[in-house]
């Protein structure tokens, strides 16, 4: 099981007010409807979907974008876009601040997002996940055939795959150390030569005022205290998502130098939005 992140002091709780209680209830009811009222389409949509083209979904992922778009709008917080998005096969790797990710990852781009088996098993998180097509994988090299058999399908079907190499999410703050477990799988014989790989830098900005942490999601935190902080906040801050140029997998001697250059590029991504706010 991937350890959880603890590098960073909490922040003190926050008291809500009347005002930031009814915004939490107003917003909450609407992205609530919205989602599972989402789902729903999905689920009703994919009994179609599935019977004619199998693993291929050439239309429920954009009820996914479309949902995933309207919950930030629902919540009145703005995501800036920055770079290309990728063309043709391969995967997207990203840092990992909060649950928000998810959403701010899927509202840009159609992708199906790998993640660790336990997930699957989470109340509404995993219906959620399960619906949209994530693929559950082990964190484990003894895996890594299998992995790369699953992913071999998925990408076949043209699907484009998304996860977090830092296995944990963090405070927004830094970005941890890149695993390279998984990305052994992208360099089977039958992958290596076809797949590019996309860093993303996914950067929050707090609301003005709050501490800079304000949207990480880390340590002991509930999904349920962060989820009521982010629907209570009067102004909010915004999201930067920065896609830099994808590499070719076959550009790269092994999994290890592909992890280490996909995560200085990441990295920089960082390093450029605190200079620019500096």
């Amino acid at each position: 099981m991937t350890p959880t992140w603890t590098g960073s002091d909490m922040p003190p709780p926050q008291r809500l007010g009347l005002m930031d209680w009814l915004r939490v209830l107003l917003r909450g009811s609407v992205l609530g409807l919205v989602t599972f009222g989402g789902l729903l389409v999905l689920l009703l949509v994919r009994l179609v979907e599935r019977p004619m083209y199998g693993v291929d979904r050439p239309v429920t992922p954009y009820i996914t974008q479309g949902v995933c778009r309207a919950a930030f709008v629902i919540l009145q917080l703005p995501i800036q876009v920055r770079g290309p998005r990728m063309v043709g096969p391969g995967a997207i790797v990203a840092n990992h601040s909060s649950w928000l990710d998810i959403f701010a990852l899927n509202a840009r781009k159609n992708v199906y997002f790998v993640s660790k088996s336990e997930v699957a098993g989470w109340p509404g998180i995993g219906w959620l996940a399960r619906a949209t097509g994530t693929v559950f994988i082990r964190r484990d090299p003894r895996e890594a055939a299998n992995q790369a058999k699953l992913f071999e399908e998925r990408l076949m079907h043209r699907h484009r795959l998304l996860f977090f190499p830092e296995g944990t999410s963090t405070d927004g703050m830094r970005v941890l150390p890149f695993k390279s477990t998984l990305f052994a799988a992208f360099f089977a014989d039958e992958l290596k030569h076809e797949l590019q790989i996309q860093p993303v830098s996914v950067i929050y900005h707090a609301p003005e005022g709050a501490d800079a942490r304000f949207y990480g999601w880390w340590g002991d935190m509930s999904f349920g205290a962060h989820l009521i902080k982010t629907l209570a906040a009067r102004r909010q801050g915004r999201v930067e998502l920065v896609y830099h140029a994808p590499v070719r997998v076959d550009g790269f001697a092994n999994r290890k130098s592909l992890a280490s250059h996909v995560e200085g590029v990441v990295r920089s991504g960082h390093a450029l939005a605190e200079a620019h706010q500096a």
